[in-house]
């Protein structure tokens, strides 16, 4: 495992962790920064995409809340606290460039999913980084390789993630073997799963706002009890992003480069900026207009980064429980016990097992669509039997190592980053196409813009 550690270290502290965000940037620069100019627009589509769905596909909104499931399970908190114990304070900074450049590559994927998608067997509208690299970039080959590593390390790997935070967060609590909860959170998954893409959406539109609000209510309230704190932890942030002096060993033992490594690498598990599995649950949504479903996207990884990991790192930071030694989900539960409690360690189970059971049946639904993309309409018995290797490992993954798994999916997502940000790049001029119509019609005063699903944009 030594081998496979210091591959992956160096893999994100060399590579892709400025190729994610010079990618970014770069998008960012030939769009206008939309991130930033069209942020209202962004919230404005949100708003409207919340009024109940006359259509009978899947919601606007269905998809976004699906989403931030899946980004909010284990990213936006255990993710978070990982990065601040192998990364330090500095790292919450490079997470939040990570978000910033981020929107930008997710408004780019999904605008793209949105663009090369297609019907499935089953006649639901599906889509991603395999199908615009296939339709696109007329690549099957490559289609079919990052459908398999979208198995391997979301469908596997992340999801075995999942089901881990899940039940080690439940031993926080009770006194109770880690196998137990994590059969109980497999067989419920398996449940919504088999209702199809509908139900999930549905699911999580029930689910995510509720529990996103709850868990801002609470955060709050502990900022508030210790405001006074705030602007030390913001400074010790920024410090630490740029310490140099800990770059030959500061007193905690951070360096920048493990700022930075770990800061961009959760940043990106928090929103999924880059790998491209944004663009896999945005493609089945029901929209008028790519761009629309784009600028939703943008809000999903603002919310993710922005919003919620950066209450949990002040929750963390400002509770003191960064030296204790705990890592993952038991982090969060410390530092929540400390600020309002015994019943602390309580709602950061619920939370967790509310986020992260929507993202278990997310990371489920982006591996079964990439059999789907592999096998086409022969795509059952694959299905099946992924289903049951995975069960298996979701069960066996909520008693392993913590850094075990962080292992697997930063060397399976790594890879997978690696070729969606470029298939991204070479794409783009089709986002900036969609992107000019969206706006050339705003411009002219129509109120909410129409593409033409049918045309073939690849001629």
């Amino acid at each position: 495992m030594e081998g496979i550690y210091a591959i992956v270290d160096w893999l994100w502290s060399n590579v892709i962790g400025y190729l994610l965000l010079g990618i970014g940037l770069i998008c960012s620069i030939k769009l206008g920064f939309p991130q930033i100019k069209h942020f209202g627009q962004a919230v404005n589509v949100m708003r409207k995409s919340m009024a109940p769905n006359e259509e009978e596909g899947v919601s606007a909104f269905g998809t976004l809340m699906a989403a931030l499931g899946g980004q909010l399970g284990t990213g936006s908190l255990v993710g978070v606290a990982s990065a601040l114990v192998t990364g330090g304070p500095g790292a919450i900074f490079w997470m939040w460039m990570t978000a910033l450049f981020g929107m930008t590559i997710s408004f780019s994927e999904i605008v793209l999913g949105q663009l090369f998608r297609e019907k499935d067997p089953h006649g639901e509208l599906t889509g991603g980084p395999a199908y615009y690299i296939q339709k696109g970039l007329g690549n099957r080959p490559l289609a079919v390789i990052i459908s398999i590593l979208y198995v391997l390390g979301i469908g596997l790997a992340i999801a075995s993630l999942q089901t881990h935070s899940i039940a080690n967060a439940f031993t926080g609590v009770v006194d109770i073997h880690p196998i137990v909860p994590g059969i109980i959170v497999t067989i419920l998954a398996f449940f919504v799963i088999v209702g199809g893409m509908k139900r999930l959406t549905e699911v999580a539109s029930l689910i995510v706002p509720v529990m996103v609000i709850l868990y801002f209510l609470i955060v709050a309230f502990i900022l508030v009890t210790n405001f006074q704190h705030i602007p030390a932890i913001f400074q010790m942030i920024i410090s630490s992003a740029f310490n140099f002096r800990s770059a030959i060993g500061g007193a905690a033992g951070w360096t920048i480069v493990q700022a930075f490594r770990n800061g961009v690498a959760r940043g990106m598990f928090s929103n999924d900026a880059g790998n491209g599995v944004v663009a896999i649950m945005h493609a089945s949504a029901d929209v008028k207009h790519p761009i629309q479903q784009g600028l939703l996207g943008m809000m999903g990884t603002f919310i993710t980064t922005i919003i919620v990991c950066t209450l949990t790192a002040l929750a963390i930071l400002m509770t003191g429980v960064l030296e204790t030694g705990l890592d993952g989900i038991l982090l969060l539960q410390a530092a929540f016990k400390i600020a309002i409690g015994p019943f602390g360690s309580w709602v950061v189970f619920i939370m967790i097992l509310s986020f992260g059971f929507t993202a278990l049946i997310a990371d489920i639904h982006y591996a079964e669509a990439s059999l789907t993309n592999i096998f086409q309409e022969n795509d059952r018995i694959p299905i099946n039997i992924y289903r049951i290797i995975l069960a298996i490992l979701l069960i066996v993954g909520s008693a392993v190592q913590l850094d075990v798994i962080w292992a697997a999916v930063d060397l399976f997502v790594g890879i997978i980053i690696l070729i969606n940000v470029i298939a991204v790049l070479r794409l783009f001029k089709y986002v900036k196409y969609a992107y000019d119509d969206y706006f050339d019609q705003i411009k002219h005063g129509v109120e909410e813009p129409i593409w033409e699903y049918e045309k073939n944009i690849v001629t």
